[in-house]
């Protein structure tokens, strides 16, 4: 592929349509300043006219200027219309090559292709994002980078896989059903009407519909209700649709994900690049025995989180994790014994827990007397919580792994092998040193970020014994 080649056209409608998504709220903000009914209504629509074809040139321009090749061990793309651009990407810098297919390019046969490299470009965006290429031509750079990191000499080829998972109908309705994607609903609802609340006069309209409210309060409520069940309902299909098809494979060097039905992806994740798996379990599927695993990455751009922390499981019986990933990560030992921070840590918990729920209490009872006392409900719920944070928190020491284990809204379990550690970090206050007790958290890299994991309240001499078993002396007697 020496030849420079162009992207398919349909990425000029892509563009066309994100350019002017970013725009959108520009315009209505115009219109609503400026449409007085008067000749500035005319001055509106030429401006907004002139500007969509801008857009419209600007991106025709755009895919005309870009194009992109294999050469030298080298993906070379130009771009850029008024100042040419060159950027040319070693082939052993790439860590990872995500492979999507939104509707547009499923519609041209097309794929996208974003490229992750060691480092990064530096900014929020991805090394390199070819937006419509052929199906065939991804599979080629795919082969085409895997050989030249393999062996001295590019080869086009490709590895044997094996299935590791694939996620059954069965487990798509489990997962679906106790995802927490009703409140990425309601929050995108909201954060769509904060957008327009400049412009749509609220106070007017609820001041004209008080009354009407204080009569129906049973209607309101009814429909608050339904408007939950529908906001599930839409969780429920996105999820569906989002996970559908997932299944994960295992070549010799990588770990592929290919999952979605309407927007079909696919990521790949360089073994070498795992810097810990975690298992996540809501409150929900704890109780039903299942959970996520998901693995930390090297890779990933601040724009990309999914690069950096990909889930590869999205719901097994724990049971059978170790059963369906042992093979495959024989690095690790998914153990399920772990050591329970001591007992003299749990006031420590609950008072925790009890920071903003006292105060809360205390202002309703002062208040609203009678009525205050149902906030007690809230102190006990909290209270609660901070037992189960308590019980859950843990901690287990291998030869060469550190897990943790603990909860913030869901139970984490955290599998850090010692090479994989960047720093591991010890302290205590004044309230924990009369109690003996420390907290230890361990820090890996992951994307431009870092992740890890962290158990509050450990013994004392509990922390001191990791922290040995990871220090140097520790390395130079072993």
């Amino acid at each position: 592929m020496s030849e420079p080649k162009r992207l398919h056209p349909i990425v000029i409608l892509i563009t066309i349509g994100k350019r002017i998504k970013d725009l959108i709220f520009t315009f209505i903000a115009l219109f609503f300043i400026w449409n007085k009914g008067d000749e500035r209504d005319l001055l509106l629509f030429g401006a907004s006219a002139i500007a969509i074809i801008g857009i419209i040139l600007v991106s025709i321009f755009s895919w005309l200027r870009y194009s992109y090749r294999l050469e030298e061990n080298e993906l070379r793309i130009e771009y850029g219309v008024f100042v040419r651009k060159k950027r040319y990407i070693p082939l052993e810098r790439i860590q990872s090559l995500d492979i999507s297919e939104g509707l547009l390019q499923r519609l041209c046969g097309m794929v996208k292709v974003q490229i992750e490299t060691a480092g990064g470009s530096g900014n929020d965006e991805a090394e390199a994002v070819l937006s419509a290429i052929s199906k065939e031509e991804a599979r080629y750079i795919q082969a085409y980078v895997a050989g030249t990191k393999n062996s001295s000499e590019p080869k086009v080829h490709e590895d044997p896989s094996q299935v590791v998972y694939k996620i059954t109908p069965s487990q798509l309705i489990l997962l679906s059903l106790t995802s927490g994607g009703v409140g990425v609903v309601i929050s995108a609802v909201l954060a769509f009407m904060s957008q327009l609340d400049d412009f749509i006069p609220y106070e007017k309209i609820f001041r004209g519909i008080e009354q009407w409210v204080v009569s129906n309060l049973i209607l309101i409520i009814l429909l608050i209700f339904a408007g939950l069940i529908i906001a599930w309902i839409l969780a429920l299909f996105g999820t569906m649709l989002k996970y559908a098809n997932f299944h994960v494979t295992k070549t010799e060097h990588d770990i592929v994900i290919s999952q979605g039905l309407l927007e079909r992806r696919q990521i790949t994740i360089p073994l070498t690049r795992i810097q810990a798996i975690r298992i996540n379990e809501n409150i929900v599927r704890q109780w039903l025995g299942y959970g996520s695993v998901s693995v930390d990455s090297a890779g990933g751009s601040a724009s990309n989180k999914e690069g950096s922390k990909v889930l590869l499981l999205p719901l097994v019986k724990l049971k059978d994790i170790e059963h369906i990933l042992g093979p495959y990560l024989t690095e690790y030992q998914f153990t399920s014994s772990f050591t329970s921070v001591p007992k003299r840590a749990m006031n420590r918990y609950i008072f925790r827990s009890w920071y903003i729920a006292v105060p809360v209490v205390v202002v309703s009872i002062v208040f609203l007397k009678v009525w205050g006392l149902l906030s007690l409900i809230i102190l006990a719920l909290v209270t609660f919580w901070g037992v189960l944070k308590y019980k859950d928190a843990g901690w287990s020491l291998g030869e060469k792994q550190l897990n943790f284990r603990y909860r913030s809204m869901v139970r984490t379990t955290v599998f850090v092998k010692k090479n994989k550690i960047q720093s591991l970090e010890m302290r205590n206050s004044y309230f924990q040193r009369r109690k003996d007790l420390a907290t230890l958290e361990a820090f890996v890299k992951v994307g431009f970020g870092g992740a890890g994991g962290r158990v509050i309240d450990m013994d004392r001499m509990d922390v001191k014994k990791v922290y040995t078993w990871f220090s140097r002396e520790a390395e130079k007697r072993d």
